[in-house]
């Protein structure tokens, strides 16, 4: 097992959810965190609470990864804190469901920002480094869904942009694979957590949901492989799935943006 302790990571999306549990898997190996999410008060309170517990450092950063300025802030933060960064983890992610012709205009350049174009950005602000210190990690939370051929219906803008990421992690993985840079996808099915906790007929069931347990595994699987080794994809998959009979029907609530 590759000792990870002393080494630095950045997770986004890390105030709750998958986010703080991977956040939580990191500093259990014994790696220092800078975590980041939109909400600075809950951010500082799971700082707090992963420091107490797991002995690491652990720096909070308010950020929107929707702005290039922000995901700046991070790197900038995170480089001064802990001087390198070895592992990024990037998890940030908004969802949408509608039926395509109802689907709100105005949250395509949300899911585009955040679900895409965040990752890339944030990606291409720490890939130099890494590829100077000949090491890095980086995970990128794609979706289960990208497995459906069709996609499921009332996901396809998130879906798409999830299959985008999936090829471009794919991609990236061979152009870098000579500078001992891993770069790893998971596909995680749908998992109980506040994103999902408001589509009501797909969560009364819960037997059909995943507990953040099984992708906390993937992550430590992921970083702890000898270093010749890069899990390039992880499918974690519940069961019964909601993605396939019933599909995720098309009236639903939102989660809180």
């Amino acid at each position: 097992m590759t000792d990870l302790k002393g080494r630095s990571a950045i997770v986004t999306g890390a105030s709750r959810g998958i986010g703080k549990a991977l956040a939580c898997t990191a500093a259990s190996l014994g790696i220092n965190l800078a975590i980041a999410a939109r909400q600075e008060g809950p951010l500082k309170e799971t700082a707090k609470e992963i420091s107490d517990k797991y002995k690491v450092k652990v720096l909070p950063v308010p950020c929107d990864v929707t702005k290039l300025k922000d995901l700046e802030n991070l790197v900038d933060s995170a480089k001064q804190q802990f001087g390198k960064i070895d592992i990024l983890i990037n998890n940030a992610g908004v969802s949408s469901q509608y039926p395509f012709p109802q689907q709100p205009l105005e949250d395509f350049e949300k899911l585009v920002h955040t679900n895409y174009l965040g990752y890339v950005r944030l990606i291409r602000l720490v890939i130099n480094d890494m590829i100077k210190n000949k090491s890095g990690a980086i995970i990128n939370m794609v979706s289960g869904s990208t497995l459906c051929d069709p996609l499921p219906r009332n996901f396809i803008v998130y879906s798409s942009l999830k299959v985008g990421l999936r090829a471009f992690s794919k991609a990236l993985f061979w152009e870098l694979r000579d500078q001992g840079i891993k770069v790893t996808s998971l596909l995680p099915g749908v998992t109980d957590t506040d994103l999902t906790g408001k589509l009501q007929e797909v969560t009364s069931d819960t037997s059909r949901l995943m507990s953040t347990e099984a992708i906390e595994n993937a992550v430590k699987f992921a970083l702890t492989v000898p270093a010749n080794v890069c899990p390039l994809e992880i499918s974690v998959i519940n069961q019964q799935t909601p993605w396939t009979a019933p599909v995720i029907p098309f009236k639903q609530d939102h989660p809180d943006k």
